[in-house]
């Protein structure tokens, strides 16, 4: 009797999942972020092809620039995210935290990716060469590196607190190149140009204002993907934990 009422319970439960009280609600705010990203992305497009002057001495060559630098931007500002997340879970061991810097990690890991494309795809005309041992250059690939290695480091070890742990503290002493590569041009003599977005670093207004757009669009671009991949993560998570129940 009493298994035949708890089948039944069970029964219940999953005939009334779709109208039960507690399914999840929209997503609206991720919605709403998503949407600002789209249109943002679409006004970059717009301003980058059409409304940016075209270089004097680079020609068209140098729209690139508009991709590289907040792509490389948000790789940066990614493993930032991930060495904070770092922190917060070594005193508090809070898988939240974890999942976070996880998802940070996959998306830097994209847009840094996409910064040494673009760069080599800009530096090829320009310097004649695709890749050059510049001091910037060398810093950002000693960063991809580190995004590898952390991806790498959460794959053989799993979803578990040491590997949270390790990756915490290999992200915390990582996070030592972001200003080294933010600050590279002006410590040393590279073949990036310093301060390139001061009103004195030879940009017209025009071209500043496009650089603006673009930052803001990819970061709230950004910023909608790491909702999306931290739920991922969180669902991957669960699977795992109710894989290794039913195993």
């Amino acid at each position: 009797m009493a298994v035949v009422k708890r089948e039944t319970r069970v029964e219940q439960k999953v005939a009334g999942a779709p109208t039960s009280r507690n399914q999840p609600r929209l997503p609206v705010a991720s919605l709403v972020l998503g949407g600002l990203a789209l249109v943002g992305v679409l006004i970059s497009i717009w301003m980058i092809f059409f409304y940016a002057p075209m270089d004097a001495l680079q020609q068209n060559t140098q729209r690139i620039f508009y991709l590289h630098v907040p792509s490389a931007w948000l790789g940066m500002l990614a493993f930032v995210i991930m060495a904070v997340a770092g922190v917060v879970y070594l005193f508090k061991a809070d898988e939240r935290w974890d999942l976070a810097a996880r998802a940070a990690s996959e998306l830097g890991t994209v847009f840094l990716t996409i910064a040494l494309i673009t760069g080599s795809l800009w530096g090829k005309p320009i310097w004649g060469t695709w890749w050059s041992w510049d001091p910037m250059l060398t810093a950002v690939l000693v960063l991809w590196f580190m995004f590898v290695a952390y991806l790498m480091l959460h794959s053989y070890m799993g979803r578990s607190h040491e590997s949270a742990r390790a990756a915490a503290v290999l992200a915390i002493v990582g996070v030592i190149d972001v200003p080294i590569i933010y600050e590279a041009a002006n410590w040393w003599r590279t073949l990036h140009p310093g301060k390139m977005i001061s009103p004195t670093g030879g940009l017209p207004p025009a071209a500043i204002l496009t650089l603006m757009v673009s930052l803001t669009s990819f970061t709230l671009l950004f910023s909608f993907l790491m909702i999306q991949v931290y739920q991922l993560q969180k669902l991957q998570t669960l699977a795992q934990r109710l894989r290794a129940l039913v195993e």
